[in-house]
């Protein structure tokens, strides 16, 4: 919950440092067959063989190509490191360029990371899918926890004052800073 709510201020008020970035070139590059036609997971799991090829794990975000310059751009996440591949079908070689992220911005790619964008390529990378698990898990605990609260307040008839109190004091707020925006 917290990390959520950090990335969050992260998210609206970063300045990254997207010039910070170092790049290698790998040569003699296998391509997997029909990597240009492959969509989806199919698509992913070909680039894959590219990426371990070079030495770059992590989560690919989506596979782009270049039919008139024959490249593919594959752009690899992970906590810590944010990656492009671009690799030269004709020519067989791959030039990688890592950069370097902050912690905060490790967290915002964790914020962002189990969303539903792009579902059928997301989760490809096994870490990834352990931190949905887990983001999901705080979900359904929050909800859980939040329907059992609602209904022992009910329940217990000496805490229905103080709970009716707590509404109206968070209802009075939504509409002090709702007044507060309109001004």
């Amino acid at each position: 919950m917290i990390a959520f709510a950090v990335s969050v201020f992260f998210l609206n008020h970063a300045k990254v440092d997207t010039g910070a970035s170092t790049s290698f070139t790998v040569g003699d590059i296998r391509i997997p067959a029909a990597l240009e036609n492959a969509r989806g997971r199919e698509a992913v799991d070909r680039a894959r063989e590219i990426t371990n090829q070079v030495g770059v794990t992590g989560e690919i975000g989506f596979i782009r190509y270049s039919r008139r310059e024959q490249r593919f751009v594959i752009p690899i996440s992970r906590p810590g490191v944010e990656a492009i591949v671009e690799v030269d079908a004709m020519k067989r070689t791959a030039v990688v360029s890592r950069r370097a992220t902050s912690l905060l911005e490790s967290v915002a790619y964790l914020h962002k990371s189990p969303g539903p964008h792009n579902a059928d390529v997301r989760g490809n990378w096994f870490w990834t899918r352990v931190w949905r698990m887990l983001a999901d898990g705080t979900v359904y605990l929050v909800l859980f926890i939040s329907v059992t609260g609602v209904y022992l307040w009910f329940s217990i008839k000496g805490e229905r004052r103080n709970g009716l109190a707590l509404i109206g004091a968070g209802v009075a707020t939504l509409f002090a800073f709702l007044y507060g925006l309109a001004v």
